[in-house]
């Protein structure tokens, strides 16, 4: 699964560096189903990027990887 959140998070990707920022993949725990990221460049300290997590990137990953993942968590 890590693979495939990799892949995903590459197409993500160039949504948040056209403004400024960027995500790296640090963990998935397939146990639990927890993604680990870390939000970087003008994402890291964005007001809206609690948002960003749960509606572009937790979304994505529940759409194109797995339905049952929990929470992807900065």
């Amino acid at each position: 699964m890590k693979e495939e959140v990799a892949a995903t998070i590459e197409k993500i990707r160039p949504f948040l560096q056209r403004d400024g920022g960027d995500i790296e993949l640090i963990d998935v725990s397939e146990d639990d189903n927890i993604v680990k990221v870390r939000l970087q460049g003008a994402c890291q300290g964005c007001p809206g990027a609690q948002m960003t997590l749960k509606l572009g990137v937790e979304r994505t990953l529940r759409e194109e990887v797995n339905p049952n993942i929990t929470v992807v968590s900065a």
